[in-house]
């Protein structure tokens, strides 16, 4: 399989990309964003764009590849619905729609969020930017169209988020991760539970058009 991801170098997008690597039916990885991904293993290149709202510009050199997983996201913290929207909504539909013409057999994956509101009509102000995305993406036409609700996600492998406030507590849930795991099956996954779950999704090219985290899990069992 030919694999597509942006936001690679983030916490999720670092798992989805080991996983890759460590498939034996990936070939070639291509990720996109901002930054470069450093990474010696053979399958994986680069394509750098300063500004993914120029998605066009780069457009042509994007083609027949079999799934992208976009794994880009921000926060709605101190945001306001328009800002987010432009960041979350308005920058994944352009690069979504930017990447048909050229990829008519692609499988999309976007890792959306817990609690997204699929009505688009609810109080939270991120879950109905985050639901109306998911709708959307799911009518623009892809070979097949997903969205996961991971809850938490636990970083494993030695990966670290981005977000240095973030990092301790994650290290320090680290060492309970297996019984939370097992406490909170529907709450919880990894970084690695949801990298084999895009892939499998990718495999299959049907499935849950939501995968919630007990979804996920279950799909990344499945893998092993």
């Amino acid at each position: 399989m030919k694999i597509l991801i942006y936001g690679a170098t983030g916490m999720v997008g670092q798992g989805v990309l080991r996983e890759a690597i460590h498939a034996s039916d990936v070939n070639e990885i291509l990720c996109v964003g901002r930054r470069t991904v450093e990474s010696a293993n053979a399958k994986v290149s680069n394509l750098i764009v300063g500004d993914l709202f120029d998605h066009d510009t780069i457009a042509p050199q994007i083609t027949g590849f079999d799934a992208c997983f976009f794994c880009i996201g921000t926060t709605s913290f101190g945001k306001s619905e328009s800002e987010y929207k432009r960041l979350t909504y308005d920058l994944t539909l352009t690069i979504a729609k930017g990447l048909l013409p050229q990829n008519p057999e692609l499988n999309f994956v976007y890792v959306s969020g817990q609690g997204a509101d699929s009505t688009e009509s609810g109080k939270i102000m991120w879950a109905r930017v985050r639901g109306k995305l998911e709708n959307s993406l799911l009518k623009l036409g892809f070979k097949s169209a997903h969205s996961l609700r991971p809850g938490y996600i636990q970083p494993l492998d030695g990966i670290k988020s981005k977000t240095a406030l973030y990092r301790l507590p994650y290290a320090a849930l680290g060492f309970a991760y297996p019984l939370l795991k097992k406490l909170f099956p529907n709450a919880i996954c990894s970084t690695r539970t949801v990298g084999q779950a895009m892939l499998q999704l990718a495999r299959v090219g049907s499935g849950p058009r939501i995968l919630e985290a007990a979804d996920i899990n279950r799909l990344a069992s499945s893998h092993q």
